[in-house]
């Protein structure tokens, strides 16, 4: 098994910045694809962007590609996200999410969860 603990979220204008950062303990971090999905109120949770187990192969939704970016560090089991340009329609609920197997944009084909991090972009 694998636990998850997401920080860094916060309050920021628009057109900010925020690094979230996602912890991981438990079994061995580098055998699981990890990715970063949002879900704002009222809404379902939505794909933001996902990482290989190697970090060698990123993917992004068109929503954030050239805004956000996705990196993890195998050697001390976390996965970041680098938001930038923030916008009031980033505001929700960040998790992040691991799974053993292939990359994947599905939130339903992933293993473990955070408890997730509050980003609001508010002015």
């Amino acid at each position: 098994q694998v636990q998850l603990a997401e920080s860094g979220g916060g309050l920021v204008q628009p057109g900010g910045s925020l690094r979230l950062s996602c912890a991981a303990s438990g079994d061995t971090f580098r055998n699981y694809a990890m990715g970063w999905f949002r879900q704002a109120p009222g809404k379902e949770r939505e794909f933001v962007a996902a990482i290989s187990w190697t970090g060698g192969k990123t993917y992004y939704d068109d929503s954030v590609n050239g805004r956000f970016t996705i990196s993890r560090d195998n050697a001390k089991n976390t996965v970041s996200l680098q938001m930038n340009s923030l916008q009031s329609a980033d505001t929700a609920v960040y998790y992040c999410g691991a799974r053993f197997g292939p990359t994947t944009t599905s939130a339903i084909k992933y293993d473990y969860w955070g408890p997730g991090t509050q980003v609001t972009v508010s002015s």
